[in-house]
Order: structure tokens, then sequence, then C-alpha cells
């Protein structure tokens, strides 16, 4: 197994770990763990007892070396053209997820690993972790969503510098430029990240699925259609027994006890 589920107990439940684990490779993005990682997207995706999902490394100096260019050097055209797809689709997949997810950065975060991060909600680094967009230097260009999440995120002037020069950065750049949310000392991205989650969990969970895909969606959309796009997810919320605890909470001074409904 390269891709690791672990779903937290007790005051943590409803808190999803996944883990990358193939320290052979440096979690490099073979076809089998983005095989079992699309899996595990399907079933993340349909599963309302998941809240908030930290996407992380279980190896350690590392969070993602990238694609698996050993293996693709073997690959057709066709075959290479086929895999990226599938890339692309994955990220696609981890972006559209409707809980939130956060991704917990240590170590090195290259090329199709950074992709990886950039799919997710929040980025939360450890201050040895390193990243770039390297492929021009690779003659090629990021093409799992780089070129459209990054300069979402950092700008459109900001991104092209950091893709045509395949320069690396260090994490407190990052933080400075906007790719990283977080910065932490080295080692605690995976602490730093689970208390972000546990700030996030006791909220309510279809109101924190609404408000995501608000976000992400309004954001592609002029004013009007943003706000209206609002008021449908907005609708969504309205009729839900969350709702109502949360008015009783309020008026009785206690913290409310959502159960997703």
């Amino acid at each position: 197994m390269e891709i690791r589920f672990e779903r937290l107990t007790g005051d943590d439940r409803g808190i999803v770990l996944l883990g990358l684990d193939r320290p052979e490779a440096k979690n490099a993005l073979g076809r089998q763990l983005m095989e079992e990682f699309r899996t595990a997207m399907a079933e993340l995706r349909f599963d309302p007892s998941v809240r908030v999902v930290v996407l992380h490394s279980l190896v350690p100096g590392v969070f993602c070396a990238g694609a698996d260019l050993k293996e693709r050097a073997a690959m057709s055209q066709p075959e290479v053209a086929a895999f990226v797809h599938g890339l692309r689709a994955g990220f696609t997949d981890l972006e559209d997820l409707p809980m939130p997810v956060i991704a917990a950065m240590e170590g090195a975060a290259f090329g199709g690993g950074l992709e990886l991060a950039l799919a997710a909600d929040l980025r939360v680094a450890g201050a040895d972790a390193r990243m770039g967009l390297v492929e021009t230097s690779l003659a090629i260009i990021p093409g799992a969503g780089g070129t459209q999440r990054l300069p979402r995120l950092i700008g459109r002037s900001r991104a092209k510098e950091l893709i045509f020069t395949a320069r690396r950065i260090g994490a407190a750049e990052a933080e400075h430029l906007g790719l990283v949310d977080r910065l932490v000392p080295a080692g605690q991205a995976l602490e730093a990240a689970l208390t972000l989650a546990r700030e996030i969990l006791p909220n309510g969970p279809v109101a924190l699925r609404m408000a995501k895909l608000a976000v992400n969606r309004g954001a592609e959309l002029d004013r009007d259609s943003g706000l209206a796009f609002e008021q449908a997810c907005y609708a969504q919320v309205i009729p839900t027994q969350d709702r109502l605890e949360g008015l009783a909470a309020f008026r009785d001074k206690r913290k409310p006890r959502y159960t997703g409904a």
C-alpha cells in the first residue's frame, strides 16, 4: 500500500489522515500510488462522516518528489499523455472533495508534488520544506494543474516567474508569496495541520461543505453570478437540523452538537 488511511477517533472523530507512503521513491507519483490515490478520493467524496482531510507524508524528509520519472521514461508517448491526464484528474478529485483538505508539507515538494499540495484548500509547511514547479527544466510544463492553480493562488506574474525559472524556494518565501498558509518549525507541520483541522472540526459539516463550494465555484464567476451561487449554497443549509441546533446552542450558551443532518 502506498496510500495510508487513518480515521481519527475520540474528540478527533471526523478527521482523516491521508498519508503518502512510498519511501523507496520519495513518494514519487507512479501508477500504483495514483491508482490508490484515486480510489481514496472516491471513498472520501461520498463519506458523510469525514469532516476534514489532512494530507501528509509518512516518509521522513519529503512530502512528494513529483512524478516518477524513471517509470515515465519507459512509457510511450500515448502512455505519457494518459498518465499525466490521470494526475490532472486525480488532483482535481482532491480539489473537488466536498470537505476541507489541509496539506502538511515537510521536506521536498517539487513538480507534481507541489501540484498535489496546490489542490488542497490550505497548506501548512515546516520551516525546512522546499518546493517548486520545476518542469520547464525538464523541457515540459506543469501538466497536473500547476499552470492553473498557482496563478490563482499567488497571482499571474509571480506564478510565471516560478514556472519560467523552475526555481526552488524555501518555506519562508512560499509563505511570503501566499503559497503556504502557515509556517511552523521543521517537523511540526502535521501537528500544526491537525491543530487547524481541530479548529474546523466543531463547525457545521454541511455549512463547511457549502462554504467550500461557494468559494471555489464563485471565484470563477463574475460578482453577480457568484452572489447568486452563494445564495443557492445558503439555501442548502436552511433546512438542516444543524442550523436549528446552532441557534439553540447560541440561545442556551452551550457548544453546539452538529451531526451533519
